[in-house]
């Protein structure tokens, strides 16, 4: 591509692509789960991020990660979640952005999440609610292996891809009836558990990490035009399929 094309209109087709493949999600049948690792992924690819995770409420109120664009982004997610503090905790909490240029300078803000975060590469954090007027889901979070602020631009794309899924998730029928929302995320987060297990069973099965792993599993269910929870279920569920399919039709052979 003309490297003396500005990066933004270099970067707009991928966008515009990121926000059609986010929309999409406004039909009925869609995975919450792979919207959100979709949505992980175009942040890293699209913004001034090293990596991405989602975290959204459960129905008692408490946030539980649902997607992570790295393996060492879930662990930093739970850890957050378990230490009860940090960046992506406060910007739920607040329903408010919240940046954090260099971590270095936030150790006595969060005293348990800064220190872990930076030992594990982490040296800036852009947080974004998931809202919609007054009701705040969850939290898109942007993780950066060097310090500096998000830029103008990136913050306002991160934004915009928070609140398109937002609405994705909260659809009308479910704001207009609340049995169904709590049913629509509580199942989104029982999904992820068992992707969780899924991941587990192909990586022992082909001798892969878990990022291996998972990209064996989405690629088969993209491969086969399912659902990214369906194809874990078969994996882990009672009458289980042989995880060496998902690693050969995958695109990993099995050691």
């Amino acid at each position: 591509m003309n490297s003396s094309v500005p990066a933004d209109q270099r970067r707009e087709p991928r966008l515009l692509q990121a926000f059609v493949e986010v929309t999409a999600t406004l039909v009925d049948d869609y995975d919450i789960p792979e919207m959100l690792h979709q949505l992980a992924g175009h942040c890293v690819e699209l913004l001034d991020a090293s990596t991405a995770g989602i975290l959204l409420t459960d129905q008692r109120g408490s946030l539980q990660l649902l997607a992570s664009s790295t393996e060492q982004t879930r662990l930093l997610e739970l850890f957050q979640l378990q230490a009860d503090e940090g960046p992506c905790l406060e910007a739920f909490r607040s329903g408010e952005t919240v940046t954090v240029a260099d971590l270095a300078d936030a150790t006595h803000r969060w005293p348990t999440f800064v220190p872990h975060a930076r030992q594990e590469g982490v040296c800036a954090v852009h947080a974004v609610p998931l809202r919609l007027r007054r009701q705040t889901i969850g939290t898109l979070n942007l993780f950066n292996r060097r310090p500096g602020a998000l830029g103008e631009a990136d913050a306002r794309v991160a934004q915009a891809l928070a609140d398109v899924a937002t609405m994705g998730i909260l659809q009308e029928r479910a704001i207009r009836r609340g049995e169904v929302l709590t049913e629509q995320l509580q199942s989104a987060l029982n999904g992820r558990i068992t992707i969780e297990q899924a991941k587990g069973v192909l990586a022992h099965a082909g001798g892969l990490d878990m990022d291996q792993a998972f990209q064996t599993l989405r690629t088969y269910a993209r491969d086969h035009g399912a659902h990214l929870t369906e194809v874990a279920f078969r994996l882990v569920g009672e009458d289980r399929m042989d995880p060496r399919e998902v690693l050969r039709q995958g695109g990993t052979v099995a050691g």
